[in-house]
This record gives C-alpha cells, sequence and structure tokens, in this order.
C-alpha cells in the first residue's frame, strides 16, 4: 500500500531489484563463482592438472603399454600358430570355394552317379583345383549344407508323427555328428592298420562321409510323400549312388582299370617278360 507522508504526497514502493546492491557501485553476488577452482592449478593460476595426465605423460607408462601390445601380438601370433596345426584354416577356404553350378552337378552326380564317365581330380602344379572348377573335388560346403537340413527335415518327419520336442531334435543332431565322427575315426584307424598311402587327408574323409546326408534327406522326403515303402526304396538307391561314388572317386586307381593290355596278358607272357632282363645280363 501507498502510505501519505506528512507532507500530504503520496511516497512511491521502493522496489527491490535482483542483482542489484542496496546501497551503491557494484552489484551483489548470490553464489560464489566455484568454477575458478577447477579451471585452474594450484593457487588459481594456469590450467588444472589432471591426476592421469602425469601418468600419460611418464615415459615409464609409454614403455609398459608398448611392450603390452608387442605381449599382445605376440600372443595372437602363438595362438593362429597353434590353432593351424589343429584346424587348418587357410585349408578349410579351399573346401568352401564352391559356386551354384557346382553345387548342382554335385548333387545329381551324389544321386544318380551311374553315367559318370571322368572320376579323374584334376590338379595345377601338384595342387588339386578349387571345387567350383572340378565336380569330382571334395568340398565341405554340401556336407555342412546337408547336415543342417538333415535335422530340419528330421524334425519337420517327427512333427507329423506328433513326436516334436526341442530336447529330441537336440538328440537327433547329436547322435548324427557322433556318428560322423566315430566313422571318420573307424576309417583312419581302418587305414593305419593296414597301412595305406592315401593322399586324402582328414578333412577329405569328413567331407566324403557328410555326402550321405543328401541321401538321407532324399530318402526322409520321398517317405514323407510315399509313405514307409518309398522311404526304404529311396533309402535303398541312395545307398548304392554313395557306395558307387566313394568307390569309384576315391578307393579304385581307375587307371589301372582302364589300360586293356594288362588284362589281355597271359602267365606266359608275364613269364617270358620277367625272364628277359636275365637273357640280356648273360649277352
Amino acid at each position: 500500500m501507498e502510505y501519505p507522508d506528512q507532507s500530504g504526497f503520496r511516497q512511491q514502493p521502493r522496489v527491490r531489484m535482483r542483482g542489484t546492491g542496496t546501497d551503491s557501485g557494484e552489484p551483489g553476488q548470490l553464489f560464489d563463482d566455484t568454477s575458478a577452482g577447477q579451471n585452474s592449478g594450484p593457487g588459481g593460476k594456469g590450467p588444472a592438472v589432471y591426476p592421469g595426465q602425469n601418468l600419460l605423460s611418464d615415459p615409464m607408462s609409454n614403455l609398459a603399454m608398448a611392450y603390452g601390445s608387442s605381449l599382445a601380438s605376440h600372443g595372437k601370433e602363438m595362438m593362429d600358430k597353434n590353432l593351424d596345426r589343429f584346424i587348418p584354416i587357410s585349408k578349410l577356404k579351399y573346401y568352401f570355394a564352391v559356386d551354384t553350378v557346382y553345387v548342382g552337378k554335385k548333387l545329381g552326380l551324389l544321386v544318380f552317379p551311374y553315367m559318370h564317365e571322368n572320376w579323374e581330380v584334376r590338379y595345377q602344379q601338384d595342387t588339386p583345383v578349387a571345387p567350383r572348377f572340378d565336380v569330382n573335388a571334395p568340398d565341405l560346403y554340401i556336407p555342412a549344407m546337408a547336415f543342417i537340413t538333415y535335422i530340419l527335415v528330421a524334425g519337420l518327419a517327427l512333427g507329423t508323427q506328433n513326436r516334436f520336442s526341442p530336447e529330441i531334435l537336440g538328440m537327433q543332431a547329436s547322435s548324427a555328428l557322433v556318428w560322423l565322427i566315430i566313422e571318420v575315426l573307424a576309417v583312419l584307424l581302418s587305414l593305419y592298420l593296414v597301412t595305406v598311402n592315401t593322399d586324402l587327408t582328414t578333412i577329405d574323409l569328413v567331407a566324403i562321409s557328410g555326402y550321405k546326408y543328401v541321401g538321407m534327406i532324399v530318402g526322409v522326403l520321398v517317405g514323407l510323400l510315399f509313405g514307409r515303402t518309398g522311404y526304404y526304396l529311396s533309402l535303398l538307391w541312395c545307398c548304392a549312388s554313395i557306395f558307387v561314388f566313394m568307390l569309384f572317386l576315391h578307393f579304385l586307381d581307375l587307371h589301372e582299370l582302364h589300360v586293356p593290355h594288362v588284362c589281355a596278358k597271359t602267365s606266359d607272357e608275364i613269364r617270358s617278360a620277367q625272364e628277359s632282363p636275365k637273357q640280356t645280363s648273360f649277352s
């Protein structure tokens, strides 16, 4: 309210302004300025020095960091070397060098190998060519995809019989993988016991053993469409096909089978061929 003074005039009210002093001069400060202590060093002069700044600028810390990085790189090299000893990653790239044309031809060869004539694996400078250039070369793409597809098709077949469950599907996958490992180990043991020198590696045996999943997929699908009779007939056909494929491609020397004069020789000719060096030595 406005109150009149003794002279009869109204007195204007006093308004208190923010940030201004009531008496004079410099404006008042409501809060203390604490930013100076953070942006300045000791005594309020110069830039601030953080605790980790001296550590990073220390030569000993730089030397320790360099030693740690060199130790980590050396450990990585040792790990890659030991890993390549047991799992040759560089060689695995060869077995996955496939294309669509190769996959189509190889699937047809696995299902119907009876009309195939050239079973020789092509080489280039004592190295087999990539699978996409030679249908006879082993690969791991088809066995890997066939294994996964077989598990899915087996789950579908179990679902049609109202027996599907995640546990049964896991057991199916585990049993298929275990039987594959047992088969490869059995072949390796057989080759060791009979002391057969072969160019087949362990990866080649895994690839060859994995081709059987193609026939198993065909058998399960035919069984779903045509019942039990179709399943057994298709399974018998695929077993015969994979047997012929493995026999002609990896376990027979076809060069000796296709030489006609070897089969035409009689015992007398062989005996005369053995005695001929003796006659030349006496003469």
